[in-house]
Protein backbone atom coordinates (compact mmCIF):
# COMPACT_ATOMS: atom_id res chain seq x y z
CA UNK A 1 0.00 0.00 0.00
CA UNK A 2 1.21 3.50 -0.80
CA UNK A 3 0.04 6.68 0.90
CA UNK A 4 -0.76 9.43 -1.58
CA UNK A 5 -2.90 12.53 -1.28
CA UNK A 6 -5.61 13.38 -3.75
CA UNK A 7 -3.69 16.24 -5.37
CA UNK A 8 -0.65 14.07 -6.20
CA UNK A 9 -2.93 11.25 -7.38
CA UNK A 10 -4.72 13.66 -9.73
CA UNK A 11 -1.30 14.61 -11.13
CA UNK A 12 -0.67 10.93 -11.90
CA UNK A 13 -4.01 10.74 -13.70
CA UNK A 14 -3.16 13.88 -15.68
CA UNK A 15 0.24 12.43 -16.58
CA UNK A 16 -1.42 9.19 -17.68
CA UNK A 17 -3.80 11.14 -19.92
CA UNK A 18 -0.83 13.06 -21.35
CA UNK A 19 0.80 9.74 -22.24
CA UNK A 20 -2.11 8.70 -24.47
CA UNK A 21 -1.33 9.49 -28.10
CA UNK A 22 -2.90 12.77 -29.18
CA UNK A 23 -4.50 11.14 -32.21
CA UNK A 24 -6.56 8.99 -29.84
CA UNK A 25 -7.39 11.75 -27.39
CA UNK A 26 -8.62 13.86 -30.29
CA UNK A 27 -11.24 11.17 -30.94
CA UNK A 28 -12.56 11.15 -27.37
CA UNK A 29 -15.92 12.88 -27.50
CA UNK A 30 -18.09 14.25 -24.70
CA UNK A 31 -16.22 12.47 -21.91
CA UNK A 32 -14.74 13.66 -18.61
CA UNK A 33 -12.23 11.96 -16.34
CA UNK A 34 -12.96 12.14 -12.61
CA UNK A 35 -11.08 11.01 -9.53
CA UNK A 36 -13.04 9.55 -6.64
CA UNK A 37 -11.57 8.34 -3.37
CA UNK A 38 -13.54 5.08 -3.28
CA UNK A 39 -15.66 3.01 -5.66
CA UNK A 40 -19.28 2.09 -4.99
CA UNK A 41 -19.66 -0.08 -1.85
CA UNK A 42 -20.87 -3.06 -3.90
CA UNK A 43 -17.51 -3.24 -5.77
CA UNK A 44 -14.79 -2.12 -3.29
CA UNK A 45 -11.87 -3.34 -5.41
CA UNK A 46 -12.90 -1.50 -8.58
CA UNK A 47 -9.98 0.54 -9.97
CA UNK A 48 -11.84 2.47 -12.65
CA UNK A 49 -15.17 2.70 -14.39
CA UNK A 50 -16.47 3.96 -17.71
CA UNK A 51 -20.03 5.25 -17.45
CA UNK A 52 -21.51 6.30 -20.75
CA UNK A 53 -22.38 5.39 -24.30
CA UNK A 54 -19.42 4.05 -26.25
CA UNK A 55 -18.59 5.79 -29.51
CA UNK A 56 -19.44 2.58 -31.38
CA UNK A 57 -22.99 2.63 -29.95
CA UNK A 58 -23.84 6.25 -30.68
CA UNK A 59 -26.19 7.15 -33.48
CA UNK A 60 -27.99 10.25 -34.73
CA UNK A 61 -30.12 10.36 -31.57
CA UNK A 62 -27.00 11.04 -29.48
CA UNK A 63 -27.53 14.75 -28.86
CA UNK A 64 -27.75 16.98 -25.82
CA UNK A 65 -26.60 14.25 -23.43
CA UNK A 66 -24.51 14.61 -20.31
CA UNK A 67 -20.84 13.73 -20.79
CA UNK A 68 -19.67 10.17 -20.42
CA UNK A 69 -17.60 9.72 -17.28
CA UNK A 70 -14.41 7.86 -16.58
CA UNK A 71 -13.81 7.34 -12.88
CA UNK A 72 -10.45 6.50 -11.32
CA UNK A 73 -10.65 5.25 -7.74
CA UNK A 74 -7.72 6.41 -5.62
CA UNK A 75 -8.27 4.09 -2.67
CA UNK A 76 -8.09 0.70 -4.40
CA UNK A 77 -5.27 1.83 -6.68
CA UNK A 78 -3.10 3.09 -3.82
CA UNK A 79 -3.87 0.01 -1.69
CA UNK A 80 -2.78 -2.41 -4.39
CA UNK A 81 0.57 -0.74 -5.09
CA UNK A 82 3.78 -0.93 -3.08
CA UNK A 83 5.60 1.99 -4.70
CA UNK A 84 4.88 5.19 -6.58
CA UNK A 85 6.38 3.69 -9.75
CA UNK A 86 3.97 0.78 -9.52
CA UNK A 87 1.09 3.20 -8.94
CA UNK A 88 2.09 5.28 -11.97
CA UNK A 89 1.90 2.12 -14.10
CA UNK A 90 -1.44 1.01 -12.65
CA UNK A 91 -3.00 4.45 -13.12
CA UNK A 92 -1.81 4.52 -16.74
CA UNK A 93 -3.18 1.04 -17.39
CA UNK A 94 -6.52 1.95 -15.79
CA UNK A 95 -6.81 5.20 -17.76
CA UNK A 96 -6.11 3.38 -21.04
CA UNK A 97 -8.53 0.60 -20.07
CA UNK A 98 -11.39 3.02 -19.43
CA UNK A 99 -10.67 5.10 -22.54
CA UNK A 100 -10.79 1.86 -24.51
CA UNK A 101 -14.31 1.25 -23.20
CA UNK A 102 -15.23 4.73 -24.49
CA UNK A 103 -14.09 3.49 -27.91
CA UNK A 104 -16.24 0.36 -27.56
CA UNK A 105 -13.45 -2.11 -26.77
CA UNK A 106 -14.68 -4.78 -24.35
CA UNK A 107 -12.87 -6.49 -21.48
CA UNK A 108 -12.09 -9.64 -23.47
CA UNK A 109 -10.24 -7.65 -26.13
CA UNK A 110 -8.52 -5.54 -23.47
CA UNK A 111 -7.36 -8.74 -21.79
CA UNK A 112 -5.90 -9.91 -25.11
CA UNK A 113 -4.06 -6.58 -25.34
CA UNK A 114 -2.79 -6.79 -21.74
CA UNK A 115 -5.01 -4.06 -20.29
CA UNK A 116 -7.41 -6.15 -18.19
Amino acid sequence: MIEMGRERFEELVSDALDSVPGELLDLVDNCVVLVEDEPPPDDPDLLGLYDGIALTERDSSYTMVAPDRIFLYRGPLTRMCGSEDELVDEVRITVVHEIAHHFGIDDDRLHDLGYA
